[in-house]
């Protein structure tokens, strides 16, 4: 017997320091991704200031979306909370500022200030990053000519179809949505001096677009973790999940945000999910580091990482410690920060490894504790997705630490979240995220770890 056909969905997937167009192919219970096209994404100092470069991006979108071939639609996500200003022809007004740039440092305390900390957790529900759109923006001294602002997916799906719109998770990152309404918020627009007319109409996960040549575009979790969130193949609601990257995203699923003391005090976020969920997470730092040292080592990871495993815990690093979120000079850094806080410091590039994996499984340890004691939610498993899933010890030790089983994958999770809004918004899938979830399990290789 014929097996039905199945079709395809471009995800345009753009990280911090990649970006990738994949080939999602859906049909018959059946779900694959494929990879297209993949370039870096190399930030540009000029003169002081830390740019993206976005006309790169979006001609290597281009170069990968021609090479796809026929597909049913595209949906892009990209990291959050930055963006383009485009005056009243449509015009970029100037490539996007990167999010590690230190222009906010001293204006988001003074915007907290002004608003009041309790004011804005109670109606953004953020998490306090100093580099949250709201801050960019307060620091931002291009706004004059500006008519629009569009966050970076939302940008690229312009150029695309020439349609103006913010898709909603996205849009939920920026402190400047009301995270009950889920609405643009005007008190928090004017605290800050932004026009009602800067900010787009508002998109769901799910909702058209537009088209690029004749091909149409679908608002997907345009925030990569909303994607990568969807693709959890969790079954059932008592699960915690680590989106892993540049970025370890901790945190549980919920029907509504929590918007208490505790939750302030402990720094956690209410984000935006698909179908009316919210993200109740804390940004932990991540790979970040590692990412760095081995950009300075220039050697393989691979090795490293076999060598860390065969070494015991010795020096556990606070990855959250603000000193490690600019670039550069990533190991004598940590050296730095060893000394001054009394532990060894690393003797060779296998010990700052292991000491920043064993940093990173003690903070996703205090993340998902803290999101349990907060919500109200217990959890019995942690899902970790993204490009961490494939670091072997990173998923031993987190679930040694935690004392839970981890389940590692899918690696592919934010396109595969990215494919399934756009195969369900075209028909070709259907149901609840359960249903999605459901899809992954039985499509997606998954390795489970124990605690020891």
């Amino acid at each position: 017997m014929t097996q039905p056909a199945m079709r395809a969905f471009a995800a345009v997937d753009l990280g911090a320091s990649g970006g990738r167009v994949m080939r999602g192919l859906v049909g018959a219970g059946d779900l694959r991704v494929q990879e297209v096209h993949r370039f870096p994404n190399r930030p540009v100092p000029v003169r002081g200031t830390l740019y993206w470069d976005i006309l790169g991006l979006y001609r290597e979108v281009l170069a990968g979306l021609r090479a796809t071939g026929p597909v049913a639609s595209i949906g892009i996500d990209s990291w959050a909370v930055d963006y383009g200003l485009l005056d009243a022809d449509g015009e970029l007004l100037g490539n996007p500022v990167h999010y590690r740039d230190a222009r906010t440092d001293k204006v988001s305390r003074e915007v907290v200030e002004r608003i009041g900390a309790e004011v804005l957790y109670e109606r953004n529900g953020l998490q306090f990053l100093p580099f949250n759109t709201i801050f960019q923006l307060a620091a931002d001294t291009r706004l004059a000519p500006a008519a629009t602002v569009l966050l970076i997916p939302d940008l690229l799906s312009y150029w695309l179809t020439g349609e103006l719109g913010a898709e909603y998770t996205n849009a939920s990152t920026t402190g400047l949505l009301d995270v009950r309404t889920r609405r643009w918020s005007a008190s928090l627009r004017q605290a800050v001096g932004l026009p009602a007319s800067l900010l787009p109409p508002l998109r769901a996960p799910g909702e058209p677009a537009g088209e690029w040549e004749g091909v149409p575009v679908t608002a997907v979790g345009s925030h990569d973790t909303a994607s990568a969130v969807v693709a959890v193949p969790a079954d059932g609601d008592a699960f915690a999940y680590i989106s892993c990257g540049t970025w370890s995203l901790v945190g549980v699923e919920l029907p509504e945000p929590v918007l208490t003391a505790g939750s302030r005090a402990a720094n956690f976020t209410n984000e935006g999910g698909v179908d009316g969920t919210i993200r109740f997470l804390r940004n932990v730092m991540g790979l970040w580091p590692v990412q760095e040292c081995v950009r300075e080592w220039d050697v393989p990871l691979d090795g490293l990482l076999a060598e860390a495993a065969r070494l015991p815990r010795r020096t556990v690093l606070d990855v959250d410690d603000p000193v490690f979120l600019p670039p550069g000079n990533m190991p004598e850094r940590i050296a730095r920060w060893c000394r001054a806080a009394g532990e060894p410091v690393p003797r060779t590039p296998a010990e700052t490894v292991r000491s920043i994996l064993d940093g990173l499984a003690v903070a996703h340890r205090k993340a998902i504790e803290q999101a349990q004691a907060l919500s109200g939610r217990a959890v019995d498993v942690v899902h970790m997705v993204g490009g961490g899933s494939r670091n072997e010890l990173l998923c031993r030790l987190t679930a040694d630490e935690c004392g839970l089983p981890v389940v590692a994958g899918p690696a592919e999770a934010t396109t595969i979240g990215n494919v399934l809004v756009q195969a369900r918004a075209a028909g070709d899938l259907h149901g609840s995220l359960a249903d999605l979830r459901a899809l992954v399990r039985r499509s997606q290789p998954l390795r489970r770890y124990e605690p020891r």
